[in-house]
């Protein structure tokens, strides 16, 4: 699974799971563009990551970026062609749920927020479309590289509350599947499309749901635990191997897959 000479993008970089997994192109040996929405919280994850860069004979620089403005992902997509002159791997890490789209228990489904809605599918959905087809381009025109996506256990069942985060992450799976049978068919068997299906990981977004205030596990959490064979919550840092392993080439006959991270959650009914 060694990366190094290989240039990785990440949008969402700046965020839990994006900057981790930019950790662990950095310590295989990747060269990490880093994208972000504000300049701000670019700076935080460069200032991380710069030393474990150093450390592993690598480099990493970033940019701010609005992944739902097309022409803005198109300058960034030049920019980063212009400064490195290839792309060889891209992480879609860019997205997350909008609490305001959650459908409680408590709550009637025609009473969904619309607007919250339409931005949960937008940011998921839209945030992975655009880099996909932009940075994809440099990708066709090389006839080489690896796209990894990131899709969701609400992708694979029904998962109560998330509706509309269960309606992008499907759009990411059929993304990725319908990107992979096109770029293969078209621009050669060196280029491929993957994602990734993260199972429960305890961040800042889902806190609240999993963990109480004094720090025990919710009843969505024991739901959640009951139907984990391994028992646990995985770690985020559990997500580099299966991201290093699709961006080598190590996976050169790995496309079109959906690759569970879930401590076998999806494999297991619960009984």
């Amino acid at each position: 699974m060694e990366l190094k000479g290989k240039i990785a993008v990440v949008t969402g970089g700046t965020g839990v799971l994006g900057s981790n997994v930019s950790q662990g192109l950095l310590e295989a040996g990747a060269t990490v563009v880093v994208v972000g929405s504000r300049q701000e919280t670019v700076d935080k994850a460069l200032a991380k990551l710069t030393p474990v860069a150093e450390a592993h004979g690598t480099t990493v620089t970033g940019f701010a970026c609005n992944m739902l403005d097309h022409d803005a992902i198109t300058e960034l997509t030049e920019k980063v062609k212009n400064q490195f002159k290839r792309v060889d791997v891209l992480v879609n890490a860019a997205g997350g749920n909008v609490a305001g789209a959650n459908i409680m228990d408590d709550m009637n489904v025609f009473d969904c927020d619309m607007d919250a809605l339409k931005k949960v599918v937008d940011l998921n959905l839209w945030g992975t479309v655009y880099p996909c087809l932009s940075f994809g381009k440099i990708m066709a025109e090389q006839k080489s590289g690896s796209i990894i996506n990131v899709s969701s256990m609400a992708a694979y069942d029904a998962l109560s509350r998330v509706m509309g985060y269960s309606i992008a992450k499907e759009g990411v799976n059929a993304l990725t599947k319908w990107l992979a049978q096109d770029f293969a068919r078209k621009y050669g068997d060196k280029i491929r499309v993957n994602a990734i299906a993260p199972g429960f990981f305890i961040g800042e977004q889902n806190r609240k749901a999993l963990l109480n205030e004094d720090g025990s596990l919710t009843e969505r959490s024991h739901k959640v635990l009951n139907k984990t064979p391994m028992g646990r919550f995985g770690d985020i840092s559990e997500l580099n191997g299966i991201v290093r392993f699709l961006a080598s080439d190590e996976a050169s006959f790995v496309t079109g897959t959906i690759i569970p991270v879930d401590g076998g959650f999806s494999s297991f009914s619960g009984v």
